[in-house]
């Protein structure tokens, strides 16, 4: 594994924009659980399948199975950034990284001190009154047991993206001219499943495309650089001398 450090910090040093794209697999080393390995959200047993709780659907006919769900599994409470968070804000004060790409709601990015994060499925950070469009932050989710309602008596519902409904606009169209006019796309901590997300692959025409995963993924043929280990270790280490 060690010659495939060297080589991505031999590709990070010749690069003059890198472009993260990174899924739950990055955020695991804070202690948040992804979805879909052995242990994962999605292989655990609720009353409903996780995937239909945190639809469009459900969150308007089961509101309040909705938030105990959400907020006991989806907020993650006292997590920190980890070495992979940390060594992406290194790379873009550096001027290498010139945007994240996120699939994940936890706001890590940001956290470590990141500025550039287009997070495709939204965050658990900002909410919204469906009545009248008023700003909640997660405080207001946090310290609600039953449905949060605004002060004009509207439900409060996350700015997280739901089965059901469509990927921000401009957060997608400003990623895809990320990855258009990047050299390096460095792609982590997903198994590149879930579409529309990572449909975004196919738009990088640059020079080098690094693939960071615990597991192989269809999508290692066509990497320069595959690396099947944990993120953090990886970018912890590629980054160590820069």
């Amino acid at each position: 594994m060690q010659e495939k450090i060297l080589l991505l910090e031999k590709i990070i040093k010749e690069s003059n924009y890198i472009v993260f794209f990174g899924g739950a697999g990055v955020s695991t080393e804070s202690g948040i659980p992804d979805f879909r390995s052995q242990d994962g959200l999605y292989n655990q047993k609720f009353d409903y399948p996780p995937e239909q709780i945190l639809s469009h659907e459900f969150f308007f006919t089961h509101t309040q199975k909705f938030y105990d769900f959400y907020r006991e599994k989806m907020i993650a409470k006292g997590v920190l950034p980890n070495k992979a968070h940390n060594a992406l804000k290194k790379l873009e004060d550096i001027g290498k990284l010139k945007a994240i790409i996120t699939q994940n709601i936890d706001g890590l990015h940001q956290l470590a001190g990141s500025k550039n994060v287009y997070e495709l499925h939204g965050t658990v950070y900002k909410n919204n009154c469906i009545s009248c469009g008023k700003f909640y932050g997660i405080d207001k989710i946090l310290q609600s047991n039953d449905v949060p309602k605004c002060t004009c008596g509207g439900i409060i519902k996350p700015q997280v993206v739901l089965y059901g409904e469509s990927l921000p606009d401009g957060t997608v169209i400003g990623a895809i001219n990320h990855i258009r006019s990047c050299d390096t796309l460095i792609v982590a901590g997903t198994s590149l499943t879930v579409y529309p997300a990572a449909s975004l692959i196919r738009y990088f025409k640059g020079k080098n495309l690094v693939l960071i995963n615990r597991d192989k993924t269809d999508y290692d043929s066509i990497c320069n650089l595959v690396i099947n280990e944990k993120v953090g270790l990886v970018l912890d280490s590629a980054t160590k001398n820069l």
